[in-house]
């Protein structure tokens, strides 16, 4: 193609963009062939509301009865606030069930939060994006008794603390008002660059105050079958793309892609306070792809009886080796059947951890597409990877296959899958 030609395309697709009405603007997503695929909505229930401009929605999502669906027309949304969902059993939903094309933009709001949640129940969030947040996209007011949320299929993009926010629980009536029972399925976390000094002025780690999803507290949450790209801090030393901490007890973290985040899945931290001496108990991370995360890939700090099992781990320039990261107390850990493609892990608990079958070392060859995060193994992968007895907590693979009764270590059994994260 010669540069005139090259120059006259690029030309009209600039025109094309510039005339487009904003109504009609669809994101640009980052996406993979193997990216997980949700399953659709259905048909809308309840009383439906349908809205098509700013002030409409925020009247619909503040003036909620019990049971509406608010379908949401495709269009680039710029909020002028922030604003909360406090009525039980809310769908707010894109009503052409495509992400990208109904956007809930932070960029000329007031306020440094976006959409939050209070003392409700039963809320599902569906089918649209929200980016260009300073602070909290989705934000949990836990304190207040919000259960059984469900995030699906939705882009959370530019967002520059946490894409999810679950904040502390006071002492009195925790058990009764912590977030349980809450789903975030399905869903693209992504940022466009790392964060800077300017994004955020509050920012409490000199431009390292970032994750994903950062939740405390939680009870039988499942995250799953989600992508993260891009969760970088300025200086690369930002927290989890997922981040669960402060007594999170049974949750399950599968099936997600991590690539190029800072760090994958953390599990706890190191500061602990308001009497919490675990962060997570019997909490299990399985099944999960994680590409070059600097920091840590999955790092434990303060646990008791969780597992780590079947994750696959690739990062074989890791400049600290931490693969996987054992930190502090970590009571009944089990880390067993992960491939670890890389120099090494760092246990530095006290506690005895049981680490069961984990190879390590650099096996980039035997993956899909290693460099794009496509951790799928090869069929050569089975050579390499070995055999090992299937775990009654990993009876599937990434992809939903079911695992043989000797299977292979990490997040893909080779021949299982068809290479796509299915549907449920």
């Amino acid at each position: 193609m010669g540069s005139m030609m090259v120059h006259q395309r690029l030309a009209w697709c600039l025109a094309l963009i510039l005339s487009t009405p904003a109504h009609q603007k669809v994101l640009h997503a980052p996406a993979q062939e193997w990216f997980p695929v949700a399953p659709p909505m259905g048909q809308a229930m309840g009383e439906v509301i349908e809205v098509s401009d700013v002030q409409d929605l925020v009247n619909a999502v503040e003036n909620a009865s019990p049971g509406q669906t608010i379908l949401v027309s495709d269009g680039h949304y710029l909020m002028p606030r922030y604003v909360e969902i406090t009525t039980d059993n809310v769908t707010l939903r894109g009503a052409s069930g495509h992400r990208e094309r109904v956007i809930l933009d932070g960029a000329r709001s007031k306020h440094g939060e976006l959409l939050g949640f209070r003392s409700c129940t039963g809320v599902t969030i569906a089918d649209l994006t929200i980016q260009n947040v300073k602070w909290n996209g989705f934000k949990i007011n836990s304190e207040t008794g919000v259960q059984e949320l469900t995030i699906h299929n939705c882009i959370i993009h530019n967002i520059w603390q946490r894409g999810v926010k679950g904040v502390k629980v006071p002492q009195d009536n925790r058990e009764i008002l912590r977030p349980k029972r809450c789903r975030i399925q399905y869903c693209l976390f992504y940022n466009d660059r790392p964060k800077r000094l300017s994004d955020d002025e509050s920012d409490i780690a000199q431009g390292n105050y970032i994750a994903g999803i950062d939740v405390m507290y939680a009870k039988e949450w499942v995250i799953r079958d989600n992508v993260f790209v891009g969760i970088q801090g300025r200086t690369s030393e930002g927290r989890g793309a997922i981040f669960l901490w402060f007594d999170a007890q049974d949750c399950i973290v599968e099936r997600n892609a991590v690539i190029d985040c800072d760090v994958g899945l953390q599990l706890g931290n190191p500061h602990r306070a308001d009497g919490v001496t675990y962060h997570c108990v019997r909490c299990i991370a399985r099944n999960n792809f994680i590409t070059r995360a600097p920091e840590a890939g999955i790092v434990t700090v303060h646990t008791m009886d969780c597992r780590v099992l079947h994750n696959t781990v690739h990062d074989p320039h890791s400049r600290l080796g931490r693969l996987i990261r054992t930190v502090f107390t970590n009571d009944g850990l089990l880390v067993a059947n992960n491939l670890l493609s890389g120099p090494a892990f760092s246990h530095e608990s006290p506690s005895a951890v049981r680490f069961l079958n984990n190879p390590i070392g650099d096996v980039s060859s035997v993956f899909v597409d290693s460099a794009r995060g496509n951790l799928h193994l090869t069929p050569a992968g089975a050579d390499v990877v070995g055999g090992v007895m299937r775990l009654p907590e990993v009876t599937e693979d990434i992809d939903r296959q079911t695992r043989s009764s000797r299977t292979s270590v990490g997040a893909d059994e080779p021949g299982a899958s068809n290479g796509r994260l299915s549907q449920d």
